[in-house]
């Protein structure tokens, strides 16, 4: 069981790139707010049978909220919304590898934030895996680029790249408290209490945002049901790998997990050869082999 979150970590993050790839899909029909909703709203359903079936086979003799549970998830729903909504827009404005390539700035956010504001200490090793994880990321980023001060400049001024930050931030910040809100119920079972906080996400997060676009977009919801098979596929694998993450993340660090999941970028850069078509440079190739490097020390090293 030492281990087992590394296993979780690599599907959540396989499940998540084909979420992703979907979701690019759906946003070429579908406004962004209604294109995040729907990776909610398909998974709900979901969510709630799998904490059915954990309750029902586990059967706790009593699970207490605590007192700062809700509050702690209504600000990680309200980070996850932030975190999506501004990933379809990157989609937007660059090829599916390198947007991607931009939200795994979690990764270090999640690092520093977690040892400045949640007492999360990474030892030596750890530091050297997000380092070499981050470099590569780095790569990846500024593999289509030549280097030169004027386009350096351009690159930095990109709105690219400070979405994909921002991004970055609200995926990476929502995750402690997705962390924090499961480890309230101080209880053993950390399937069910992963499964409850993100069920109680998911209803947050399908009601609030589709008050919105009853709103302001209610005519996406026929869209919606005219493209249910796709977006059956985003709720479903949605829901399946926020419940690797969410588990994953009660039972290990934030920093190390956000770190494995750099592991996404191999499979993205798959979905972008073989579904979406884009070629990627031999810089972007060498930003995989330190991404992985990064993955080795991590797993084989810091504790």
């Amino acid at each position: 069981m030492e281990h087992s979150w590394i296993a979780i970590v690599v599907l959540a993050a396989a499940l998540q790139t084909a979420r992703n790839a979907g979701q690019k899909h759906l946003s070429a029909s579908l406004s962004t707010l209604s294109t995040t909703w729907v990776r909610f709203g398909f998974g709900l359903p979901f969510a709630a049978v799998y904490v059915a079936i954990l309750w029902k086979v586990s059967s706790p003799s009593i699970l207490v909220f605590d007192e700062n549970f809700l509050p702690l998830c209504f600000l990680a729903s309200l980070c996850q919304l932030a975190g999506t909504a501004l990933l379809i827009v990157l989609f937007r404005l660059r090829n599916f590898a390198i947007g991607s390539t931009y939200v795994r700035s979690e990764a270090i956010i999640a690092a520093f934030v977690g040892v400045l504001f949640f007492e999360e200490i990474l030892d030596f090793a750890g530091w050297i895996a997000v380092t070499i994880s981050v470099s590569g990321v780095i790569l990846i980023s500024i593999a289509k680029i030549e280097l030169g001060a004027e386009k350096i400049a351009r690159v930095l001024s990109d709105p690219s790249a400070g979405i994909g930050l921002l991004c970055g931030l609200s995926f990476g910040v929502g995750s402690f408290f997705i962390r924090q809100a499961s480890l309230s119920f101080e209880n053993p079972n950390f399937l069910l209490t992963a499964a409850i906080t993100l069920l109680t996400l998911l209803v947050i997060q399908t009601f609030s945002l589709g008050l919105c676009i009853l709103i302001w977009k209610r005519s996406d919801f026929w869209e919606i049901v005219h493209m249910w098979r796709p977006s059956l596929f985003v709720g479903i694998t949605s829901v399946l790998g926020s419940i690797g993450w969410f588990t994953a993340m009660t039972i290990q660090l934030v920093a190390y997990v956000k770190a494995l999941a750099q592991i996404e970028f191999i499979f993205a850069l798959l979905v972008s050869w073989f579904i979406f078509g884009e070629r990627s440079s031999k810089f972007e190739l060498l930003g995989i082999v330190l991404v992985a490097a990064g993955i080795l020390v991590l797993v084989l090293f810091a504790r």
